[in-house]
């Protein structure tokens, strides 16, 4: 099996910190059943593990011995997979039998991301409004829009729903054939398995696609 240079180097890592493991640490991290989260995060949102590979930058394979208890992962590559499911790492280390009522955020705690990682011409940069929040009904973001040509804009499409609601400025945004512009205070609620971009969009509502 090939892995990417970045992949053998973290494989390697792993094998290296199982080796090490003793009986005693590996039965207490078997109780956080992490790679059966994973799976459960994983599956929630009807994801495979090649979807969940491009997300993360780690191959199905690696994935799959994680979910399977085969590996254990770093937290550097754990914080990536809870990011993909905007989900603090606490929820693989939490106590399953406390239930937390409410989940507080700060400003000054939210990290910024791109719309996804390496993609070339991002449409918006995000933050997390719920990150720290365990077993979400929804997820909640604060998004910052780019003005990108509509010939760079990113489609994409998922399973479920969205509900956007403009703070400032204008949205232009493409669901299916349809395409829409609204202005602060407008909000819009789709179907979000059909193929949706957004972008900032000039004053101009004639703006071209």
């Amino acid at each position: 099996m090939l892995f990417s240079s970045r992949e053998s180097q973290e494989f390697g890592s792993f094998e290296g910190w199982i080796r090490m493991v003793s009986p005693h640490l590996k039965e207490a991290l078997d109780r956080y059943h992490v790679g059966e989260k994973i799976k459960q995060l994983r599956l929630r949102r009807k994801m495979g593990l090649v979807e969940l590979s491009r997300h993360t930058g780690l191959s199905p394979a690696l994935l799959s011995k994680l979910e399977h208890g085969k590996l254990y992962p770093t937290l550097p590559t754990l914080s990536r997979i809870a990011m993909v499911f905007s989900t603090g790492l606490d929820f693989f280390f939490n106590d399953e039998r406390r239930e937390h009522t409410f989940a507080l955020v700060r400003k000054k705690d939210r990290l910024r991301f791109p719309e996804a990682p390496g993609l070339e011409h991002a449409a918006f940069d995000f933050e997390s409004l719920d990150f720290l929040a365990t077993d979400r009904r929804f997820n909640a973001y604060l998004a910052d829009f780019r003005g990108v040509p509509a010939s760079q804009l990113h489609v994409h499409h998922h399973s479920g729903v969205e509900f956007i609601y403009v703070l400032r400025g204008r949205l232009a945004l493409k669901i299916g054939a349809e395409q829409e512009i609204l202005d602060a205070g407008d909000s819009l609620y789709f179907d979000s398995r059909f193929p949706h971009g957004t972008r900032a969009s000039a004053q101009n509502l004639a703006a071209p696609w």
